[in-house]
């Protein structure tokens, strides 16, 4: 029997997970250009007016899939979730799940995806840029003014510092990933990966001791 009214609140966000869960599926497979939305709906069992409404369009999709992404590592720099944590410890939680979820095969994928068909769909890098990791510096930027009101970190940009952060945790490293040259790093890999970014970012890397004499 078909269901008519409006879905409860529970339904709604299944509904809203297997969208997504179908759309990354697909995006893999096909790629952003040669996927419709029609299929797209079609494999989710929702209408295009769903689609729509909910996100505007395949590009709106696109973000969607990518913030939901980012969910995963952005939350636990919010407040509540750094309070009873140095900003070292807060700093390597979140460094940890932001690895682990960036070298994921399959969102290594989807940033081929990306890198290959932005040009064609202007859209697609806005939405990525905008939900991924425009929405992850915006975050981080927020976490070091809170701590340097603190006083935990030096009177500088707190933008600045997010954004140097974020670059000693991506690295060479991620770059030959993304080329294929570089195997998916294990949980015990990332660990190494984020103590040497985070000592270095905190601590620096001119020796003091003979700079002084």
């Amino acid at each position: 029997m078909i269901k008519c009214g409006r879905p409860r609140k529970g339904e709604e966000l299944l509904s809203r997970d297997r969208l997504l869960d179908t759309a990354i599926s697909l995006f893999l497979e096909y790629g952003y250009g040669n996927l419709s939305l029609e299929t797209i709906a079609k494999e989710a069992r929702v209408s295009m007016r769903t689609i729509y409404s909910q996100f505007g369009g395949k590009a709106g999709l696109f973000g969607a899939v990518i913030r939901r992404c980012s969910d995963q590592f952005v939350t636990s720099l919010s407040e509540e979730h750094v309070l009873e944590r140095s900003p070292e410890e807060a700093l390597a939680s979140f460094a940890k799940q932001f690895l682990h979820s960036i070298t994921r095969p399959d969102v290594v994928r989807i940033r081929a995806i990306l890198i290959g068909e932005s040009l064609r769909f202007p859209d697609l890098a806005t939405q990525f840029y905008e939900q991924g990791p425009q929405r992850t510096l915006d975050h981080l930027t927020q976490f070091f003014a809170r701590q340097q009101q603190a006083g935990y970190f030096a009177a500088m940009d707190p933008h600045f510092l997010a954004d140097q952060f974020l670059s000693a945790l991506r690295s060479e490293r991620f770059q030959k990933l993304q080329l294929g040259l570089e195997p998916t790093p294990d949980e015990a890999e990332i660990d190494v990966w984020v103590r040497r970014a985070i000592d270095l970012f905190l601590h620096g890397s001119l020796n003091t001791k003979d700079a002084a004499t």
